[in-house]
């Protein structure tokens, strides 16, 4: 009686309750498959990323007395088809029950629920055991309720968890100190040199490339720098910890040109393949702050936790409770397609140019970047969501479809129509110069509107407010902003239309 366990990509929980014991009759396989990499185009260094943690994850398994079957990109009996590799081993192996962890992406759930209604032996589901709620906790924590604010969510899990609360109440009188937490970044404090990991992924990387995988992006080392086992994982969390935490809470929203990281914690490939969880994360974090509450303020704190069992949660929750209809959702009706320069960082604009080449060089970039700079440009110019959803699933190493689809076609897009964000989050070059140095030295002036040098965000967001009237007009948090426009001259206006018609129109000569 042989039962097969199946473990994706982004379940390398090694203590996932699976793994207390060894069971000679378990059989646990992994596979990377061209289903994966193709579906999308990926950057280089997420598909090196996922290869090389899942490699190193089979042989933790391998070392611990665990059975496991492994397919790499170049097997020969990979036929890169998930149900197809899983057939194949039921019938070869002698399989008697079938076993998979919730899959944390909708795509993938649908494919092994089919699968399992073909099969004729036993089946079983567990959870991943990796974050503080369940898939469909908050369409219940939501239902009859006409809007999802995730404050109120947020509040409910600090409640429940018994975290930064005293007797009830939020530990230093407020639950959220977001308005601390937007602070310019100006060369001080200083950054302590960033705690990179020289994994050696020769092999994957030759792999990927005999395979004829198409990437996107750029890698130019041997090595690998984000952790991709659990022991790296906790010392990339204690480098956090020591080194970064007590200015995060201040800089999080800070943007700079000399600066990919500042003060992040460069955790979130690790939290999103399950290297670590949620909770182990929560309590580090906690604990030292209780040891250094002397040196580090509360802020600090509140603004990372908030991240973590506010923000990743909710964000989960809210994919499962709107999928599938919300893959598809378009309330703005935007239909232009994504400019060329994403895919190469070639833009007189400072601010896209830096966001987008970090992007293409790190995979990775930090909330604000993808919010405020590509999203904020990608929703001005009315960019099909489909468009942006393909980008950024594809250039970040983080990007999983549970945390990315909700940022980015909710968050970033306002496609839903505001079932994630209250507002649109749009802004003009004015809040770029506020939270980052990307306007010193730009070929464009952000104080100007519609000179042949002036700031495209600054067109292009007035124009956006016009073209938007009917869908948007009536969104009390943009009253403000419609009361200006209206203050506007019909001559001003159309100027602006015009310039940011021109931009729209012809984006890559920006």
């Amino acid at each position: 009686m042989k039962t097969l366990r199946l473990l994706l990509g982004d379940q390398l929980n090694i203590k996932h309750p699976w793994f207390k014991s060894v069971d000679d009759d378990v059989v646990f396989v992994l596979f990377e498959m061209r289903q994966e990499t193709d579906y999308i185009t990926h950057h280089i260094q997420k598909v090196i990323g996922f290869f090389a943690a899942m490699r190193q994850f089979a042989t933790d398994l391998e070392s611990a007395g665990h059975h496991v079957i492994y397919y790499k990109i170049t097997d020969p009996n990979n036929t890169h088809d998930l149900v197809e590799n899983l057939q194949n081993i039921i019938k070869n192996k002698d399989i008697s029950s079938f076993e998979y962890q919730l899959p944390d992406e909708y795509r993938l759930d649908q494919q092994l629920q089919n699968f399992t209604k073909t099969l004729s032996i036993k089946f079983n589901t567990v959870d991943t055991a990796h974050f503080y709620t369940k898939r469909n906790d908050l369409k219940t924590f939501y239902e009859g309720k006409k809007q999802f604010v995730m404050e109120n969510f947020y509040r409910g899990m600090r409640k429940k968890h018994d975290i930064l609360m005293e007797y009830g109440n939020p530990e230093g009188g407020k639950w959220n100190y977001d308005k601390s937490n937007r602070k310019k970044w100006k060369n001080e404090p200083k950054i302590p040199t960033y705690k990179y990991f020289k994994n050696d992924v020769t092999e994957v990387v030759s792999d990927i490339e005999k395979s004829g995988i198409k990437t996107l992006g750029n890698w130019n080392e041997k090595t690998f720098n984000y952790p991709i086992n659990r022991k790296q994982a906790l010392e990339q969390l204690k480098y956090f910890c020591e080194n970064l935490l007590k200015h995060f809470g201040d800089y999080q929203d800070a943007l700079h040109t000399d600066e990919v990281y500042l003060f992040h914690s460069r955790l979130s490939f690790a939290m999103n393949i399950k290297l670590i969880s949620a909770r182990n994360v929560v309590d580090t974090i906690l604990n030292y702050y209780r040891k250094h509450e002397d040196e580090i303020d509360i802020s600090q704190v509140e603004g990372f936790i908030r991240q973590v069992i506010g923000w990743r949660e909710y964000m989960r929750g809210m994919y499962w409770a709107l999928m599938p209809e919300f893959k598809t959702g378009n309330y703005l009706q935007n239909k232009n397609k994504l400019a060329h320069f994403f895919w190469t960082g070639n833009t007189k604009m400072a601010c896209l140019k830096h966001a987008i080449t970090n992007s293409l060089d790190n995979a990775y970039a930090h909330h604000i970047q993808r919010l405020m700079i590509t999203g904020n440009y990608a929703l001005l110019t009315q960019t099909n969501p489909d468009d942006v959803d393909a980008w950024y699933l594809g250039i970040y190493a983080d990007a999983v479809e549970w945390v990315q689809l909700p940022n980015t076609r909710g968050m970033s897009q306002f496609a839903d129509g505001g079932k994630i964000a209250t507002k649109p989050y749009v802004s003009s070059g004015s809040y770029i110069q506020k939270m980052s140095n990307y306007c010193d030295g730009c070929h464009y002036n952000y104080k100007k509107k519609t000179e042949t040098d002036a700031c495209p965000f600054n067109s292009l967001y007035w124009n956006f407010l016009d073209d938007k009237r009917s869908l948007l007009g009536s969104n009390h948090r943009m009253k403000m902003m419609y009361h200006l426009l209206d203050k506007m001259s019909a001559e001003d206006l159309s100027a602006i239309k015009e310039r940011a018609n021109h931009i729209i129109e012809n984006q890559d000569e920006y």
